[in-house]
């Protein structure tokens, strides 16, 4: 293996990319980074300030100073906003929405890759986004496209909703994810594609230890 190891798994919204991404540091021994909750901490800063997550001139007031710093704590990333552990408070559906419009943005953008890049440049790591393999590590060691069906997205993302206890319309989660979809794919800066060297895995019919098998043995290669 190379000295610092890069993997980028990248992929719309319920994939299941995150949770492969965390199995695979486990079984490397690497480290995990949640690119996802970056921007996640990054939209609930805009809420807490009442600033339109679409506006570019409102968010880049707050951005280059914005306190947000990724701990590893028991084995698992904590992401802290303003000296805040925030890590769930970033996984209410609001600030889903939210983090996918903030995340077009290229203020936002340049900024979460300015502290991704630096992060992979000193430390094993597998990372998982929209645009990883494409813009963030265009020289990652190993590159994966992991996606499904919105139907079958839409279902994972509904019984781990349900599960913390959140109250959820399953058709406006659909449609939600749909617009995620349009707005990750269709964004001007570093849009949500698949990388010309991503090998790609359709998981719709896949458990999450069949996906990490099947990446691992490309990686083991």
């Amino acid at each position: 293996m190379a000295k610092t190891l890069k993997i980028a798994l990248d992929g719309p919204s319920g994939s299941g990319k995150s949770t492969i991404a965390k199995k695979l540091s486990k079984e490397l021994d690497i480290l995990y980074l949640d690119t996802g909750a970056m921007y996640r901490a990054t939209a609930l800063k805009a809420l807490k300030l009442n600033v339109d997550t679409f506006d570019e001139k409102g968010v880049s007031s707050f951005i280059n100073d914005l306190n947000l710093e990724i701990k590893y704590e028991n084995g698992s990333q904590q992401t802290y906003l303003d000296g805040e552990n925030v890590s769930d408070k970033i996984r209410e559906p609001q600030v889903s929405m939210a983090a996918s419009n903030i995340s077009s943005l290229k203020c936002v953008r340049l900024k979460m890759v300015e502290m991704q890049r630096k992060i992979a440049s000193s430390t094993s790591c597998v990372l998982d986004g929209r645009d990883i393999g494409s813009y963030v590590l265009p020289d990652a060691d190993y590159k994966f496209y992991i996606t499904a069906s919105v139907e079958v997205r839409a279902q994972r993302r509904f019984k781990e909703l349900t599960e913390k206890g959140f109250n959820v319309d399953f058709e406006k989660l659909k449609q939600e994810i749909e617009q995620r979809d349009y707005n990750d794919s269709h964004r001007d800066f570093a849009p949500l594609v698949k990388a010309e060297d991503a090998i790609f895995i359709d998981t719709s019919n896949m458990d999450i230890d069949g996906v990490t098998n099947a990446v691992m043995s490309y990686i083991k290669k």
